[in-house]
């Protein structure tokens, strides 16, 4: 009795499962990134007045605030800025003094909010989709086990010196498998 052959799962699962687990630690990293900064900045803040010297005008586009920090002029990019936030208006700014470039907007508690919004959203999504995916792959892999009869086995390795029990080394030993017998 020939039983129906176990479909071939395709790659995409496996593509998708390296997808997800790329997606979750790519935003836990920077959600990390955001607590970390916020963190090194709420230890030792230093307030200061910045510029607005951009504001961001569409996609692919950042504010940017120009503030002074250890004596010199930095940047700030994408800061959650007041709606109504023009270019050359002030605004007050909280940066690090270990870290001057870990700054944000005075009264925000990170510095790109958005950051830990879209970490939060998609660490969970990207955990969700690898397990579904991993799950998928490992009951296919039963599936085929189960579906040739195949048993599990354990390699072991054989330690210096002593010939390992292959079957081909048998073979050797009985004189060929093929040989006739007598």
């Amino acid at each position: 009795m020939r039983s129906e052959p176990v479909p071939r799962i395709g790659r995409g699962w496996y593509v998708t499962a390296v997808l997800g687990a790329v997606l979750a630690l790519g935003m836990a990293v920077l959600g990390w990134r955001q607590l970390n900064q916020a963190d090194r900045i709420a230890a030792d803040p230093v307030q200061v007045h910045g510029t607005v010297s951009r504001l961001a005008s569409g996609t692919a586009t950042y504010s940017q605030v120009d503030y002074p920090a250890a004596g010199r002029t930095l940047h700030a990019a994408d800061l959650r800025l007041p709606e109504d936030a023009a270019v050359g208006d002030p605004v007050c700014l909280e940066y690090a003094k270990a870290d001057p470039a870990a700054v944000r907007v005075c009264g925000q508690r990170y510095p790109q909010p958005a950051g830990i919004g879209l970490a939060q959203t998609s660490v969970p999504v990207g955990l969700l989709v690898l397990t579904v995916c991993l799950v998928r792959i490992r009951r296919h892999r039963r599936a085929l086990a189960a579906h040739s009869g195949a048993v599990r086995t354990t390699a072991v390795f054989a330690a210096e010196g002593v010939a390992a029990l292959s079957a081909r080394t048998r073979r050797k030993r009985r004189g060929g498998a093929r040989r006739a017998r007598r």
